[in-house]
């Protein structure tokens, strides 16, 4: 799926900018469309919303925009990416493009991989190894999804991979998706789009989204307890008050819908709760150290994997944006179960995991450390998306719309560029393209079809109204 044209982002642009009339206007309780959640999705519907002149109200729980997309500088004193990092889709344009928001440098991301096999870099043969083994476990589970046959990802992958079986079910299960391959659907993994054309923000990609998000009018620490609806509109509780809206874009994630966070009346079927349970979020975090001086001799943004004889891995990300930062990335059940048991040993298992690559001496070379805890967030519960096995075609469920009043959005919700930000913002995107059809402020596909000539005679005659 092509993600969205300059020239609409521009539109889109042009129309929040120009109609600030319009936003102001907007009251409590009389708006088209409520937008729950400033994350990408909904910054991106409600720029929709801005573009098509129709009031609305964006409404986030936390004191900031960007919901898992969120750029600190106060830590370490440089851009921090607490959460999405990774600008996938390089080549297209808001979120992913080059250029797409003045002021920002975004940069193409280094190509390839320092691979570590104990305390050294892998030769030149065990390189090899491993990329032959990477390209067919990546075609193993193509050809698993061409038989349309679901199931743990984990028994696709091809049987001799002999020692670098643990390495291939971290690289392509919890570095990319937050889920062990066993907890992921094939059908789900072969269906992912390519992410290798990859790209980094200098100022962060909290940064970059805070920046798309810039003129729209949202309401902060304004937290959604329950939506009420009916077939003439919606109403949303805050712990602000109330709103009625026509209609309204929910952009929670799937785990907060699934523990019921929010409550719907009427209720959300169990079909619907049982999609959302499918798409459950993994669990990915960030382990951050300042070192100086770049201690592990490595290069801006490299990125290192360690050849792993179990699940206890992780990945590096060194010099961070040609900073002192590096992140130890850590994720899926091995990851959740760290932590679960706090900060203190999700550092600890960093600290020493980088010793056994690089040596005692790293652990001196730190100066502050952080650890990120994604799943303890109230309002997220996790960190990217990913059907389970069996779950699929879950997000044609949590796509459909209820009642022409309720649309779910997000990075869950796309069929390919499900678990980034480019898929929640498509997601967001299109998903206010129909609630504004369904509220006739767009014309519906079939409008747009030309008659039949035969139709148009008749039309012309009066023969057909």
């Amino acid at each position: 799926m092509s993600g969205p044209s300059r020239r609409l982002f521009l539109a889109v642009s042009a129309a929040v900018v120009a109609a600030p009339a319009v936003l102001r206007a907007q009251t409590a309780a009389d708006v088209d469309v409520a937008i729950i959640g400033a994350g990408a999705a909904g910054i991106a519907a409600a720029r929709r919303v801005a573009a098509a002149n129709r009031r609305f109200a964006v409404l986030e729980a936390t004191s900031r925009v960007g919901g898992r997309c969120v750029t600190d500088t106060s830590i370490f004193g440089v851009p921090f990416d607490l959460g999405a990092h990774w600008i996938h889709r390089f080549d297209g344009n808001p979120p992913g493009g080059p250029g797409s928001v003045a002021g920002l440098d975004v940069y193409a991301a280094p190509r390839g991989q320092t691979i570590r096999i104990g305390p050294r870099n892998a030769r030149d043969a065990e390189l090899e190894s491993f990329l032959s083994a990477l390209v067919r476990s990546r075609r193993a589970i193509a050809d698993a999804g061409r038989n349309r046959i679901d199931g743990p990802a984990s028994r696709a992958l091809p049987a001799d991979l002999a020692d670098w079986r643990a390495t291939m079910e971290f690289v392509l299960g919890p570095f990319v998706c937050g889920k062990d391959l066993a907890a992921l659907s094939v059908l789900e993994l072969a269906r992912m789009s390519e992410r290798d054309n990859d790209a980094f923000c200098r100022q962060g990609y909290g940064a970059f989204i805070a920046k798309l998000a810039s003129g729209l009018p949202v309401r902060l620490s304004t937290a959604v307890s329950r939506i009420e609806w009916d077939r003439n509109g919606v109403n949303v509780a805050t712990s602000k008050g109330s709103l009625r809206a026509r209609a309204a874009i929910i952009t929670a994630s799937t785990n907060v819908l699934a523990a019921e966070k929010i409550v719907f009346k009427p209720e959300l079927s169990k079909r619907h709760l049982d999609a959302a349970a499918a798409l459950s979020l993994g669990s990915y975090d960030h382990i951050a150290f300042d070192m100086p001086r770049n201690p592990l001799n490595l290069q801006r943004d490299d990125l290192v994997f360690e050849k792993s004889s179990d699940r206890r891995t992780g990945a590096l990300l060194a010099n961070v944006f040609g900073s002192n930062l590096h992140l130890v990335e850590i994720g899926g059940d091995f990851g959740r179960e760290l932590s679960t048991k706090g900060t203190a040993a999700m550092i600890e298992f960093a600290q020493d995991w980088m010793a056994s690559l690089f040596g005692s001496s790293s652990k001196k070379a730190i100066k502050r450390s952080y650890a990120t805890r994604w799943n303890e967030e109230p309002f997220v519960l996790g960190a990217m998306s990913a059907a389970v096995p069996g779950g699929a075609d879950a997000r044609r469920i949590l796509s459909e719309p209820i009642g022409g009043r309720i649309w779910f959005a997000g990075e869950a919700l796309h069929e390919t560029q499900w678990g980034t930000v480019n898929g929640a913002w498509e997601s967001g995107q299109r998903t206010a393209e129909a609630v504004l059809r369904q509220i006739g402020a767009l014309k519906k596909p079939e409008e747009d079809r030309p008659l039949p000539r035969s139709q148009q005679r008749r039309r012309r005659r009066g023969e057909d109204r």
